[in-house]
């Protein structure tokens, strides 16, 4: 499945967040009836989210799905995965909250978007983001518990009707890419471009010769990101499973340098986080010298991503720059590994 049509259907941003909060305000109504519940939007990527503080259950969580991205199956697979990580695994993950109904995932439309969008509340859980001044610190609990969940992902039973993305070459580089085409970020022509075609035409090469084979590829969360990582009285917890996918295991490593992946400490950073992996799941050589690859798989996924979400604060924000400096860190990983 490629995203690149426009997710605003042409209305803009601005008008679009106007509309989905009309979706959230009914939500909130269905979730919380006859109480004066206050909700602030807070992020705009695939989805829309809201925090909403209510006098019963205090603040919650509202995710609004993005029309045609995951399916409802696909819905409930991810939080199959996250009450069996926090039952089974003792990774600390947001509860999905029913409504007074016991429905988990609901429908909610409007006058102004008939067809309406995807509902669903999560635990608010308490923590602040790492900081990014002390990550060294925490990336060794952050790799032992990306671990546990890869542990828990091989020897868990997936439930029927278990569906979710998958992230391989095909679905990143095919010809349906799932964040769409890097080719359509701004800042990719020219030599950019052709720099970047032989960093694509090299990770082909490599990461086919490293293969899917099952310990090596399975249930990954795929967006490990900092924002997506809470820090509570020094225990790690892990939120927003909604890229959460099969794909290399190295794949959530990646995704937790994302943004910085041009720090002057990244060695350090990646030995931190093995080193913690390793207190759970043994990486063989093959694995740790193919880390980069992964690192610069996900940069290029985010560089489509920025051809394909033009319309979210996150692309203008990250500018012109990402595709250049992209091709910087590209150079220097071809020095090494093309």
């Amino acid at each position: 499945m490629t995203v690149t049509v426009d997710p605003t259907g042409g209305l803009g941003q601005a008008e679009m967040l106007r509309r989905l909060e009309q979706v959230a305000a009914r939500a909130v109504e269905n979730m919380f009836p006859g109480e004066d519940v206050e909700f602030t939007h807070i992020n705009q990527s695939e989805n829309t989210t809201y925090i909403a503080d209510s006098p019963s259950r205090g603040k919650t969580i509202l995710r609004i799905h993005r029309t045609g991205y995951h399916s409802d199956a696909a819905v409930r697979s991810e939080h199959a995965w996250i009450q069996a990580l926090r039952d089974d695994a003792g990774v600390m993950t947001p509860r999905v909250l029913p409504t007074p109904d016991g429905e988990t995932i609901t429908r909610i439309a409007t006058d102004e978007l008939p067809d309406g969008r995807n509902c669903v509340f999560f635990e608010f859980l308490e923590g602040d983001e790492p900081d990014a001044d002390a990550l060294l610190e925490n990336f060794p609990n952050l790799g032992e518990v990306t671990a546990r969940m890869h542990e828990h992902a091989r020897g868990w039973a997936l439930p029927q009707n278990f569906e979710r993305f998958h992230w391989n070459m095909d679905t990143v580089f095919g010809p349906s890419p799932h964040w769409g085409h890097w080719t359509d970020c701004p800042h990719t022509d020219g030599e950019t471009g052709a720099i970047l075609t032989r960093l694509v035409d090299t990770l082909r090469s490599r990461l086919t010769r490293f293969g899917m084979e099952q310990e090596r590829f399975g249930l990954v969360h795929a967006d490990m990101r900092l924002a997506n990582l809470l820090i509570h009285q020094g225990e790690t917890r892990v939120i927003d499973f909604d890229d959460c996918g099969f794909s290399w295991y190295l794949y959530d490593l990646a995704t937790a340098v994302s943004f910085i992946e041009d720090r002057t400490d990244m060695p350090e950073l990646i030995d931190a986080w093995t080193s913690g992996y390793e207190k759970v799941r043994r990486l063989s050589d093959a694995e740790k010298v193919e880390i980069p690859s992964f690192i610069m798989l996900r940069r290029m996924l985010i560089v489509a991503w920025i051809g394909s979400h033009s319309e979210t604060e996150l692309a203008a924000e990250l500018g012109a720059d990402f595709p250049l400096r992209s091709c910087d860190l590209a150079e220097a990983y071809l020095t090494k590994l093309g």
